[in-house]
């Protein structure tokens, strides 16, 4: 995938595209939206096209041309790479989803591979490898024989991890990723996989970790249950969460990530034979100048 697949492939549509985003980032919404409609006119199947209309007519106010926009989106691509089930769901035209897409947050990474690491520790201040190393470390010095780092991404929770266990292998649904974590030469093991249908075949690990990769999902019903099974007797599992703010067990926020409650993360656990050794509330990182305050959450099979 291009950066959000920028060309339509027809050179006049690109050029009103462009267009309209020099005039949306202007405030001049109403115009930009209608030159858009004008680009989809000469390139009616450009999902990405029709995705970026969506978002201009949620800033106009046009909540029924954004839902429409966003339907056909699905209608074109039912994978669905730009996420518009979320957005559907967000202005309330869909019922609510338990995950996001696995075609778009595999996009979503792809996309941001080459700068992930930049983006997200220098510009975000992005913390949760170091809040999860210490929440593990605070269990008691151990060395762990086999890691597994679920949602490992570019590796930056593996890099924390390395001196402190035998074997660490990395999973990610991104290539572009895995890319990135090779490159850094960390890892016994990479292997690409779909967290919300992970499968493995090899041994019990003594640690599993999970990044700030369960909030693309919101139900975490399957994927605990997959966690637990993962371990063996005394193997420790670390993740991390944003917070829920407001009521019940999970919510899609606007950044179409989840957010999951305390009470939620206690029931799972205990229904998967987890024993919580800490909870605590972290700030995780910066988003939009605000912080994202998180759960970082140790339990022992």
């Amino acid at each position: 995938m291009k950066p959000l697949q920028a060309s339509s492939g027809d050179v006049i549509a690109d050029r009103r595209a462009d267009y309209a985003e020099m005039l949306f980032a202007t405030g001049d919404l109403a115009a930009a939206v209608e030159l858009m409609q004008g680009a989809l006119e000469l390139a009616p199947h450009w999902v990405f096209g029709w995705f970026r209309l969506g978002e201009m007519q949620e800033a106009l106010g046009d909540v029924d041309g954004a839902a429409a926009a966003w339907t056909r989106v699905l209608e074109l691509e039912p994978a669905d790479r730009p996420g518009a089930t979320l957005r559907l769901v967000l202005i309330g035209r869909a019922p609510p989803a338990d995950a996001a897409p696995s075609a778009f947050v595999e996009a979503l990474f792809d996309q941001y591979a080459g700068t992930f690491d930049t983006s997200l520790v220098g510009k975000l201040g992005y913390s949760a490898p170091d809040h999860l190393l210490e929440a593990i470390r605070a269990q008691g010095e151990r060395r762990f024989g086999l890691a597994l780092d679920l949602g490992c991404g570019t590796g930056l929770m593996g890099e924390k991890l390395r001196p402190h266990v035998g074997r660490l292998e990395g999973y990610d649904l991104s290539a572009g990723m895995l890319r990135k974590a090779a490159e850094k030469g960390i890892y016994d093991h990479l292997g690409k996989a779909d967290l919300s249908a992970f499968s493995y075949e090899g041994p019990k690990a003594d640690l599993v970790v999970a990044a700030d990769v369960l909030i693309y999902l919101g139900a975490l019903d399957k994927v605990m249950a997959t966690a637990a099974g993962l371990l063996e007797e005394g193997g420790l599992l670390a993740f991390t969460l944003e917070k829920l703010a407001g009521d019940g067990d999970f919510a899609l926020q606007p950044s179409r990530r989840y957010a999951h409650s305390q009470n939620y993360v206690r029931r799972l656990l205990e229904a998967n034979g987890l024993s919580l050794l800490s909870l605590e509330e972290r700030i995780l990182r910066q988003d939009r100048g605000e912080p994202i305050v998180g759960l970082v959450v140790v339990a022992r099979r």
